[in-house]
């Protein structure tokens, strides 16, 4: 049975029984886009789906300025104490972020299709700057026209890339639309954020889980992103995109239940 609770300054939403596992959404999306995955983990785990800021149920709590770290700070005291903090995409960098600021919430951190800098720049594989600035411009037109279109390219090369997009499209959009100014500046830090001298210093246990198949995260930064941080551990699901946990949810349950008993068996040794 699924709980709301609204008695902080976020919402979050939790159901389940087992390790706590929180999960942070992507850019333009909400929690709705873990809905049809939650039902994977939930004998296992007890799971808190929390929106950023700015986004779903969330949508009306716009920090200022509108950041990575002031996201994390937001994030940070509604976590369940020793969590496993699970970020995709965007929620991924907020995620590294949290790890950063305060390890001591966390058990472990896994982020999905995310990276410390998303940009595409001198060395370093990402999402084209023309792409994004794209984004930008269509944002200003129609808002939900461009996070279709942001949808799209994350599903891009999935074999069941339309079955995905219909899966997301359907289960977010039961949750409020997001604030136009964190669309915004969401996509400001897609284009400006850059954590790589920063993602070294993580000492939480993390888990980089990638598709093969992602435009927007390509397989050929994975090599630069462990060589930024050689403690993480890292898996490519060779089938999938950008959303790996609604195209192979079995694949990507097993991979996050296997790093839960790993830091088990750590704690214990």
């Amino acid at each position: 049975m699924e709980s709301l609770h609204t008695n902080g300054p976020l919402v979050t939403r939790t159901q389940g029984t087992g390790v706590d596992v929180v999960f942070l959404h992507g850019w333009g999306m909400n929690s709705g886009a873990f809905t049809s995955f939650i039902p994977y983990l939930i004998e296992n785990f007890r799971v808190t789906t929390i929106d950023l800021p700015g986004f779903g149920e969330n949508a009306s709590q716009v920090p200022s300025p509108y950041n990575v770290h002031t996201l994390a700070q937001a994030i940070l005291d509604q976590l369940p104490a020793q969590c496993i903090l699970v970020g995709w995409s965007l929620g991924g960098m907020v995620a590294q972020k949290i790890a950063l600021l305060a390890p001591e919430k966390l058990s472990g951190l896994v982020t999905i299709a995310s990276s410390p800098r998303f940009i595409a720049g001198p060395g370093w594989p990402g999402i084209a700057a023309d792409l994004l600035g794209l984004f930008e411009n269509q944002l200003e037109k129609n808002f939900q026209k461009t996070v279709e279109r942001f949808l799209a390219i994350q599903a891009m090369g999935s074999e069941t890339a339309k079955h995905d997009i219909k899966t997301i499209r359907q289960h977010i959009t039961q949750f409020p639309d997001p604030a136009e100014e964190a669309l915004k500046k969401g996509l400001r830090i897609l284009s400006c954020e850059d954590m790589r001298q920063d993602i070294g210093r993580i000492s939480v246990p993390t888990l980089r889980l990638y598709g093969r198949l992602d435009s927007l995260v390509p397989t050929s930064g994975i090599d630069r992103i462990c060589e930024l941080h050689p403690q993480s551990d890292a898996v490519v699901l060779p089938h999938a995109s950008h959303a790996p946990f609604i195209s192979h949810p079995q694949q990507t349950a097993d991979i996050l239940f296997h790093f839960a008993a790993s830091l088990h068996r750590q704690k214990a040794s």
